[in-house]
């Protein structure tokens, strides 16, 4: 890939990962891979890199065993909150709760709202449709527990990075197609909407520094499993038979970033169906930026835009 305009510290950082992070190419190593990003996370450097989370009050909560929600709310918060339910990313394969904990206490303390992040069942060991059986079920007991929460839901957008992007954009068809919880909005972070189709931006950084054109392909047939090749909308949802009437949706797209163009095309969808939607693209952005921003710079713009769009939809 060319790293023509990307920040020196960014740039320093693809060449550390691309040593201490080979691409897994089987699922015993996606698995392995798991505990090494979580140790590397929580070590000091790792802490630099992914930023210094906001000072919010944080609890986590059981679903049931295989649903855990972590929780941040603003210290001294009065009454029920606006509610944020966001889906961390890592492929359907890998990540936390935690790796979102830079962005979702920050949009928690700065919109004045409580942030809930959902863990849910990662492949391959649970396979599509886990992944969306489990953050369908976290956003249904939300407005249940809603009380509890301190949160008000009638005020609720959700949000997500890439596969996590994929999910909220899945959770907000189903929500339409449900009829509840009403959506007031849908922040698609780098979203993964597309399974199969190769656009030109995997092709121009096919070898990216947090994503590759490989690990995207493999990354698909690992969380589809026996599945792959099936065309609905629910691991697809560009696939859709319809983008109308959504929540009005604020999509972030990484310009250095093999699915630089998923985001893009889901935006044209949705303004074809009259769905209100603010695209904005990061020229020094890499994939995953929103969980680095102790190197990727431009993740702080990212999350004043976030922050906006939230505080004025919600």
């Amino acid at each position: 890939m060319t790293s023509a305009g990307l920040a020196l510290r960014t740039r320093l950082f693809g060449m550390v990962m691309r040593r201490l992070a080979p691409e897994p190419d089987t699922a015993a190593q996606m698995i392995a891979l798991r505990s090494g990003r979580e140790r590397l996370r929580r070590t000091v450097a790792g802490r630099l890199v992914c930023g210094a989370e906001a000072d919010v009050a944080t609890r986590d909560v059981r679903v049931d065993d295989d649903v855990r929600l972590r929780i941040h709310r603003p210290h001294g918060a009065a009454g029920p909150l606006p509610v944020v339910v966001n889906f961390h990313g890592g492929g359907w394969c890998l990540g936390t709760p935690e790796q979102s904990g830079w962005l979702t206490s920050h949009v928690a303390a700065r919109s004045r709202a409580t942030v809930i992040s959902p863990s849910y069942r990662l492949a391959p060991e649970h396979p599509y449709p886990a992944a969306i059986e489990d953050t369908w079920r976290a956003l249904t007991w939300v407005i249940e527990h809603a009380e509890e929460l301190g949160a008000d839901p009638t005020r609720l957008a959700v949000m997500g990075d890439s596969a996590g992007g994929n999910l909220a954009a899945v959770t907000a068809l189903t929500a339409r197609d449900a009829g509840a919880p009403a959506l007031r909005a849908q922040v698609l972070i780098y979203p993964a909407v597309e399974m199969y189709e190769r656009y030109p931006s995997e092709a121009e950084y096919e070898r990216g520094i947090m994503l590759t054109s490989k690990q995207m392909r493999i990354f698909g047939r690992l969380y589809l499993g026996e599945s792959y090749g099936i065309e609905d909308w629910q691991a697809s949802p560009l696939r859709a038979a319809s983008h109308a009437s959504l929540p009005p949706a604020l999509i972030l797209t990484a310009n250095k970033d093999p699915l630089r163009d998923h985001g893009t095309r889901y935006a044209e969808a949705l303004r074809a169906a009259g769905t209100e939607v603010d695209l904005r693209d990061y020229g020094p952005g890499i994939h995953g930026f929103m969980s680095l921003p102790g190197v990727v710079p431009v993740a702080r713009q990212a999350l004043d835009d976030i922050v906006a769009f939230l505080r004025e939809r919600l």
